[in-house]
C-alpha cells in the first residue's frame, strides 16, 4: 500500500520530536584539568558522551595555574587535580565532598630521537647524566618543582643552573627537545612523553625507583556546580571499568 504524503509527514514529524527531546536531554559538562592526565582523560570522556550524549568540554592548566583559575569564579562542574591540590580546594570549602581516584603518573626522561641515550639505571647514574648532559628541560608544573627539589638534594643545583631550560608545561618541553642539539635531556611526565614517542622523541624510561615521584590525580565537583548529578555521573564513569582503562592505556597507573 503506498504511503500518502500525511503518513510521511507523521513520520518526519515523530523523528523531528525525537531529535529535540535527545537535545534536551543532552548536556555540556566543563571540567578544569591538570594537563599530566590528558590522553588518558580525552579518551576516557570520549567513552563518556558517545555512551550519554553529553558533551564534556576540557580546559587543561598546569598545578599553579590551577589554583589562579580556582582563585576566581571559575565556571566548571569539575575539577581534577593533584591530590595535595585538590585538598588545598576541599579546605577553602571550594568542593563538593565526592572523591573520584583518576590515578596516578610518574616522572620520565626523554631524548631526541638519535640522540645520545642516557643511563639511568640507578639514582646515581642519573645523577650523572644531568652532569654529563649538555642541557637540561624540564617545566615549571608538579614535575619540574619536584626535579629542582631533587637538584638542590643532589647539591648540583648550580652547576646545572646555567645549561637549564624552563617552560611552563610538558608540552612546550617536548617541542624544546624536538628541536634541540647534542646531549640533552629532558624530564616530564611519562604521560606526556609517550605523546611525542614515534613523532621525534625517545621515553629512555621513568626516573630510578629510588628518586620516582608519582603525582597522584583526583577529581571533584566544584561545590558551587550548578550540575551536580552530571558531575556525580562523570566521575562514577572516570573511575569505573571503560574509564579506568582509557588511563592506563595512557600510562595513568592507580
Amino acid at each position: 500500500m503506498p504511503r500518502t504524503p500525511h503518513f510521511v509527514k507523521q513520520i518526519a514529524a515523530v523523528c523531528m520530536l525525537a531529535g529535540l527531546a535527545m537535545a534536551a536531554q543532552a548536556a555540556e559538562i566543563a571540567v578544569l584539568s591538570a594537563g599530566a592526565i590528558e590522553p588518558g582523560l580525552r579518551a576516557a570522556v570520549a567513552a563518556y558522551d558517545a555512551q550519554t550524549g553529553h558533551h564534556t568540554r576540557l580546559t587543561f592548566n598546569t598545578a599553579p595555574a590551577l589554583k589562579k583559575r580556582m582563585d576566581g569564579n571559575p565556571a566548571f562542574d569539575v575539577v581534577i587535580a593533584p591530590r595535595a591540590v585538590i585538598g588545598e580546594f576541599a579546605a577553602a570549602s571550594k568542593l563538593a565532598e565526592t572523591r573520584a581516584n583518576v590515578g596516578r603518573v610518574g616522572m620520565g626522561v626523554a631524548v631526541r630521537d638519535g640522540a645520545p641515550v642516557p643511563d639511568i639505571r640507578s639514582a646515581e647514574a642519573l645523577k650523572q647524566a644531568v652532569l654529563d648532559a649538555d642541557s637540561l628541560v624540564f617545566n615549571r608544573a608538579s614535575t619540574g618543582l619536584y626535579l629542582e627539589g631533587l637538584l638542590k638534594k643532589w647539591e648540583v643545583s648550580a652547576q646545572v643552573e646555567g645549561k637549564t631550560s624552563r617552560y611552563p608545561d610538558g608540552a612546550a618541553v617536548m617541542e624544546h627537545l624536538l628541536h634541540g642539539q647534542g646531549r640533552e635531556i629532558g624530564f616530564g611526565a611519562i604521560t606526556e612523553i609517550l605523546l611525542y614517542r614515534g613523532k621525534g622523541l625517545t621515553l629512555v624510561g621513568p626516573v630510578p625507583e629510588a628518586v620516582q615521584n608519582y603525582t597522584a590525580y583526583t577529581a571533584a565537583p566544584l561545590a558551587s556546580g550548578t550540575q551536580q548529578a552530571l558531575a556525580q555521573e562523570l566521575l562514577a564513569f572516570l573511575a569505573g571499568p571503560v574509564g579506568k582503562a582509557a588511563f592506563v592505556a595512557a600510562g595513568i597507573t592507580d
